[in-house]
């Protein structure tokens, strides 16, 4: 859990940082797709595995990704004189003591750099551009949409349709067969001819639309045909993350500080949603309306897609420095 968060944001800040601007959307497209496979694979896998036999692999799994990280992947750093976040040109950091790190690294050249950038360096990054500003608010609601639906959406329709671990798992392997596929193969095609802001806006859309298909839901299909809708929901991610590594520098990747801001959407979501939808499933509910939490989920991809269609592709800053004089990394 501690490095959940971490491994996919150094993965999308890996492929920015060799993977040219005009191609970038369609590589994030086809990371995301590939991520979908290995989903959709490992919840096939548990069908044929033991509980604890699923550990194990889990473990072996990660210990082979982990081999072939060390001997296959060159690191994207071509200086060796590693640039510390939210540092002013001379090398000192813009706060004071303990605003701004934890602990220091000695490194080769003797010199000492500070791995905790403060609060206001973040907002200092985020107003660096109007562009970037908005990508972090579509990240906010975009992940408060996307934990919110996984934590009330079982609750739903086992309360709704008698749904059991079968068939939770039908559907997850449906929407990751059709997002596996979406990814793979449209999205080379799509995001060349629509651009990033578009194609962002189509997924948020279509988010929208499944979420609220969800909240409707009058018959047990219903669910599965929604499921199918991660065909074309599923380019909301690689596109904003697209967006946002085109607004700062090549070696000062803000994938960091949008992963940062998604977690803390993560962390709320729940404390949301799930008392809503364990009210309106009782007979405490004010009305009957058993999706009502569901539908307060594609709200917020409403707003999501509403700031979507606000973003305006700005051209890719050509400085490394964002912000009085500050430098900004992953």
């Amino acid at each position: 859990m501690v490095c959940e968060g971490s491994v996919p944001c150094l993965a999308l800040a890996y492929v920015a940082d060799n993977v040219p601007e005009g191609r970038r959307a369609s590589a994030f497209g086809i990371l995301s797709g590939i991520a979908s496979s290995a989903f959709v694979c490992g919840n096939l896998s548990t069908r044929f595995l033991s509980t604890a036999s699923t550990f194990q692999v889990s473990a072996s799994v990660a210990i082979a990704s982990l081999v072939y990280m060390r001997v296959f992947l060159q690191d994207s750093i071509i200086d060796e004189q590693l640039t510390a976040p939210i540092l002013t040109s001379t090398g000192k950091p813009k706060g004071k003591g303990k605003a701004y790190a934890t602990n220091e690294i000695q490194s080769k050249n003797g010199k000492t750099f500070k791995s905790a950038p403060s609060m206001e360096d973040m907002l200092c990054l985020l107003k660096s551009s109007v562009t970037l500003s908005q990508a972090a608010v579509v990240a906010f609601f975009y992940s408060l949409r996307e934990v919110g639906l996984h934590a009330s959406l079982m609750y739903y329709l086992k309360a709704r349709f008698h749904f059991n671990k079968d068939q939770f798992a039908d559907m997850m392997v449906i929407s990751g067969i059709a997002g596996t596929i979406s990814q793979l193969v449209l999205m080379p095609i799509l995001a060349p001819a629509l651009g990033e802001a578009r194609l962002l806006a189509v997924g948020l859309f279509f988010t929208c639309v499944h979420v609220f298909l969800y909240s409707i839901a009058w018959t047990f299909w219903v669910p599965y045909v929604a499921a199918m809708f991660s065909v074309l929901y599923v380019f909301s991610q690689p596109c904003m993350r697209s967006i946002v590594s085109k607004q700062v520098g090549s070696c000062e990747q803000a994938q960091g500080c949008i992963s940062g801001i998604s977690s803390f959407a993560n962390v709320i979501s729940p404390l949301i949603f799930s008392p809503l939808t364990a009210l309106f499933l009782s007979e405490r509910a004010p009305f009957h309306f058993p999706g009502f939490s569901i539908m307060c989920v594609g709200f917020a991809s409403m707003i999501a897609f509403i700031q979507s269609l606000m973003i305006r592709i700005t051209p890719p800053i050509a400085s490394e420095k964002v912000c009085d004089s500050s430098y900004v990394d992953a």
